[in-house]
């Protein structure tokens, strides 16, 4: 990999592991559907201009029913699940628990689709599973709220399914222009929500700049150099910002909100993240990479 691989690799993996930070942040003054709402629209009006280049929107006629699925599956349910579960549960936690999407990704695969599962995917299942356990042990991170974490796997769980439908239903849609209208569609789906909450006290400094920067930074253009990271190192070896996520989540909930970094944390960060890339290996048959479009769908939009 170059130099330049790494670089978009380390800055994908910062740039997707703060947003749990942010969220936290957030959600400590305004109500989890303005999160979504404010994240969405700064980040598909910024990049609109983006998507109207070339084909524009065109590509996606006769997909929308797929769109739309695929927007609920990765946006519309797990944004608002994921920040309204952060109002008890820590970031680092939130952040611990999204990474178990390989996870449901293996148990979808194998009871829907009947895909084999080879025996080191099933053993990552369980140690992945065992850490899951560690955060909802009694006195852990997640136990005092177990509703909370059922809203993150509930998220999780939507992540999984989301790139199912993709794979499907939208193959060939040119990424940036999906991404666009999927932020535009859950923005009108929580307008009304949030305009229905009025009135709103007016949010501090942190939240207002945790929401513009979760806009700007953590969608717009964490989408574009996300693109330019594929084009770089390729779809398979873009997949391994997923496992530096959870490792930043839980390095700034320790050193910016003072979120307690006890064993269990780390020994369930471990476990997850070990776990999960053994349950999310390929099989040697599999196809070494993947298209544009293709390896967006697997982490894209995530958190």
């Amino acid at each position: 990999m170059t130099r330049r691989g790494w670089a978009l690799l380390l800055a994908m993996g910062v740039i997707w592991g703060v947003p749990y930070l942010l969220i936290k942040v957030a959600v400590e003054e305004v109500t989890p559907a303005t999160v979504v709402l404010a994240r969405t629209a700064i980040g598909a009006l910024l990049l609109l201009p983006f998507a109207l280049r070339g084909g524009g929107l065109r590509p996606l006629r006769g997909h929308w029913r797929a769109v739309v699925a695929f927007a609920v599956l990765e946006l519309v349910i797990p944004w608002i699940l994921l920040s309204n579960a952060e109002r008890t549960l820590s970031s680092s936690t939130t952040g611990l628990l999204v990474a178990t999407v390989p996870i449901a990704a293996v148990v979808i695969g194998r009871f829907v689709d009947h895909q084999a599962v080879a025996l080191v995917r099933w053993v990552g299942l369980v140690v992945a599973l065992g850490g899951v356990a560690l955060l909802l042990g009694p006195g852990a991170a997640a136990g005092g709220d177990p509703w909370a974490v059922v809203q993150v796997l509930v998220a999780a769980l939507g992540y999984a399914i989301a790139p199912i439908v993709a794979e499907r239903h939208l193959r060939g849609v040119p990424a940036i222009p999906l991404t666009t209208v999927c932020l535009t569609l859950a923005a009108l789906v929580y307008l009304p929500v949030v305009l229905l909450e009025a009135p709103h006290a007016r949010p501090g400094t942190d939240a207002v700049v945790a929401l513009v920067v979760l806009g700007v930074v953590c969608t717009a253009l964490a989408f574009v150099l996300f693109f330019r990271l594929i084009e770089e190192v390729g779809g398979a070896r873009s997949t391994l910002v997923a496992y530096l996520n959870p490792v930043v989540a839980v390095a700034l909930g320790a050193v910016i909100l003072d979120e307690p970094l006890t064993l269990a944390v780390v020994a369930a960060a471990a476990l997850i993240l070990a776990g999960s890339a053994a349950a999310s290996r390929r099989s040697a048959t599999a196809r070494p990479g993947a298209t544009l479009a293709e390896a967006a769908t697997e982490l894209e939009l995530r958190s």
